[in-house]
């Protein structure tokens, strides 16, 4: 590490007392480095959707902190994730997505692997038409798979596999919203989008996880959801969050709107819950609709958010999903501003990393503590295995 650890025992005092973390934590390159091991790697993270690979072969490269990997939906109709690369010389081995028909093969020396990630071709590794050497023993050299989770069609990755079973590390969350642990749909071309953001990523989890700013930045949500009918999720070490007691269903001109989700209980008619499923996601669940906004950090100043919308029924009307999907992308884009001015504000040397409202704040300092308890844990590991 280039620099010094940073002090996180002010971040890790009560609410009332206690400071934001230190500006280094979004803007320093080694802060970053050390938070992609203890803080992304370490925890079950979200890398992308299973409705990315929709049908079996699918396959889909995707770049996570720097890392290369690639989501393949296997010939069983498993989702998994591979280290996208071959074990021959580290061959990137897609670079588009496409279907698999047969084998994956790499594109330097046509090594093949089955959608299941076992080395089923070598050809020509002991010379010229022989396709096997003793040196090389197949059943150790498949590619090297990620620990990976669905739920809530959100492919949840643990890259260092030292993390708690996903059921047991996110239990809180599984059962406060079980009522949605069933199909989802995703809208389609029509309810998907990406935004690009100039802010460090943990910037976008700390403004979605309070209500404290929408009379300022969301006027038009606040004119019918207002500050008062919210309130806080909050589950120590897990997810932090806001929900609102007052939920307006978007209708077309003939009054429609989108189906129920069947089996919900009476709360769900009026309420919605927004929750920062720490580190990297942030869900929203409706009556009729919910939706996953994962965000990949692209280094310590620059966030892409990859935002999907899900629906009770595989076939919405799509005039409406297309309103739908501007409204959200509309209210997200309100906070642009706020999350890069507050980039810009962490390369004033002066800034202590901020104090927190008591009252209003709560599941933001909890994120904040959260983050400090990943740092310190992954410090105190480290010195104990120098």
């Amino acid at each position: 590490m280039d620099t010094a650890p940073t002090d996180l025992s002010r971040v890790r005092q009560p609410i009332a007392a206690a400071n934001g973390l230190p500006n280094a934590h979004y803007i320093d390159p080694a802060l970053y480095g050390e938070e992609r091991q203890a803080v992304l790697f370490d925890n079950w993270s979200g890398l992308a959707v299973a409705s990315d690979v929709p049908d079996i072969g699918d396959a889909v490269p995707v770049t996570f902190l720097d890392m290369p990997l690639l989501v393949v939906r296997d010939r069983n109709n498993t989702v998994r994730v591979f280290h996208n690369i071959c074990r021959h010389r580290g061959m990137i081995l897609v670079d588009a997505p496409r279907k698999i028909e047969g084998a994956i093969r790499c594109p330097y020396h046509s090594w093949c692997y089955s959608t299941e990630g076992r080395l089923v071709s070598t050809p020509h590794v002991g010379g010229p038409g022989h396709n096997t050497h003793e040196g090389i023993n197949r059943a150790l050299l498949g590619l090297i798979e990620v620990r990976s989770h669905i739920w809530m069609d959100v492919i949840w990755i643990n890259v260092s596999g030292t993390a708690l079973p996903f059921e047991q590390a996110n239990a809180g969350l599984l059962e406060r919203w079980a009522e949605f642990d069933k199909p989802l749909y995703h809208g389609g071309a029509d309810s998907r989008f990406e935004l690009t953001v100039n802010c460090n990523w943990k910037l976008a989890v700390e403004n979605y996880c309070e209500s404290y700013h929408l009379p300022w930045i969301h006027p038009g949500l606040n004119s019918y959801s207002r500050l008062e009918d919210h309130y806080h999720i909050e589950n120590k070490g897990y997810f932090s969050g806001q929900g609102t007691l007052v939920y307006r269903q978007l209708k077309d001109e003939a009054d429609s709107a989108f189906p129920d989700f069947d089996g919900l209980s009476d709360k769900w008619d009026t309420a919605a819950e927004y929750i920062s499923v720490y580190p990297n996601v942030l869900l929203g669940a409706h009556r009729d609709h919910t939706f996953a906004i994962i965000l990949v950090p692209q280094g310590p100043e620059k966030t892409v958010e990859n935002i999907h919308v899900y629906y009770a029924a595989q076939e919405t009307d799509a005039g409406l999903r297309t309103r739908n999907t501007a409204l959200w992308k509309a209210v997200f884009m309100e906070d642009v501003f706020v999350v890069e001015g507050m980039q810009r504000g962490r390369h004033a040397p002066a800034f202590d990393g901020g104090r927190f409202s008591p009252v209003m704040d709560g599941p933001t300092h909890m994120f904040h503590d959260w983050v400090a308890s990943q740092m310190q844990r992954h410090r105190t590991t480290s010195l104990a295995a120098e």
